[in-house]
This record gives structure tokens, C-alpha cells and sequence, in this order.
């Protein structure tokens, strides 16, 4: 798939004031600071359209980028951000929620993990929030370039095989870097065969 246009259409405060369309959502979430906006821009080939900070859990709204006039690419905020409030962590788990379980228009969350960490009990208890509740869901693992070839077999091998042990079917997985543009490709193909079929 090529992308001709990339544009930010509105921040919303909660699931229900989301764009009112029937457009294909494409959603990306993870752990604060694993890399989401980087993945966006590289996926969109625009430097600034979804804004990095080193600040980690920036992101505090749902935000849509309206693709090739066609699909939305959404970002959504970071989970498991410890430096929040209870309140605020509520809030937000809150707005995650709703927006997973009661967004028609979802199509595919793309689930974010950094790949030079080891399984983390976060990311799998929400992977399996996401398997119990029927979303439809693939693992994008982030931040490949920090690592080997041989150290990325191991260590997807090695979630893959902590997921098998409750998991009678594996999610798609795709193995990216936003900093060399690996995996640009086949995440792409892969919204777009979804697309085709929709």
C-alpha cells in the first residue's frame, strides 16, 4: 500500500466523541514510552504528524489520522504508566476501554511491545483482556534496531512461547523499527489485505 495523504482530524476526550464515519479504524496502543508515535510517522512517512515526547504517557486523548481519504489510523493513550494518579490512571483505563470494547468502527488494534524487554505482566494481562473479549488484535513489536538479528529471533520466540501457554491460536506479529523503517512494508500489507476484504 502506498500512502498519498496523512492528516490529523480531531483529538477526542472520550470513545463516543470519535469522528462519526464508517471508515476502517486501525489502532495502535502500548506501554507508555514503547514508541507509538515514532511508529506512526514512519508509517505515514511524516515526521510530525503524530508528536513524540520524552516525556512518557503524553498521550492523554484518542487521536485520528485520516489515511489516503480511505482508513484512520488511530493513537491511542499508554497503559501502565506508574507516575499517574489513581484517579487519572482510572480515567484513562477508562477511555481504553470504552474505545476497545465499543468502537464499531475498529477493525484491528495493533498492540505495541518493545522487543529488548522480557514479557511483561502488563502487556500480557491486556493481551488477554483482548482475547477474552473478542478484539481483533495484532502484536507489533518496537525498537528492533537496538537489538541483533539473532537476539530479535530469540526474544520473539520467547513471547511467542509465553503466549502459547494460554493462547490455542497466536495474534499476527510484525517486527518493526521506526529509526531503519523495518516492518513498514508488511504492517501496510497487512491494513491493506484487511481493507480489501472489508
Amino acid at each position: 500500500m502506498k500512502i498519498t495523504s496523512a492528516e490529523f482530524q480531531c483529538s477526542s476526550p472520550r470513545a463516543d466523541m470519535c469522528p462519526k464515519t464508517s471508515l476502517p479504524e486501525y489502532a495502535f496502543i502500548g506501554r507508555s514510552n514503547v514508541g507509538k508515535s515514532s511508529l506512526i510517522n514512519m508509517l505515514t512517512v511524516r515526521k510530525k504528524l503524530a508528536l513524540t515526547s520524552s516525556t512518557p504517557g503524553k498521550t492523554l486523548l484518542i487521536n485520528h489520522f485520516l489515511i489516503n481519504q480511505q482508513w484512520y489510523l488511530v493513537d491511542l493513550p499508554g497503559y501502565g504508566y506508574a507516575q499517574r494518579g489513581k484517579r487519572e490512571m482510572d480515567k484513562l483505563q477508562n477511555l481504553i476501554q470504552h474505545y476497545v470494547l465499543d468502537r464499531e468502527q475498529l477493525t484491528c488494534l495493533f498492540v505495541l511491545i518493545d522487543i529488548r524487554h522480557e514479557p511483561q505482566r502488563k502487556d500480557l494481562d491486556f493481551l488477554e483482556f483482548l482475547g477474552e473479549n473478542g478484539v481483533p488484535f495484532a502484536i507489533v513489536f518496537t525498537k528492533a534496531d537496538k537489538l541483533s538479528k539473532i537476539q530479535i529471533g530469540l526474544k520473539v520466540k520467547t513471547y511467542l512461547q509465553q503466549l502459547e501457554e494460554s493462547w490455542e491460536e497466536l495474534p499476527p506479529h510484525f517486527v518493526t523499527s521506526s529509526t531503519t523503517g523495518q516492518g513498514r512494508d508488511d504492517l501496510l500489507d497487512y491494513i491493506d489485505t484487511i481493507n480489501q476484504s472489508l
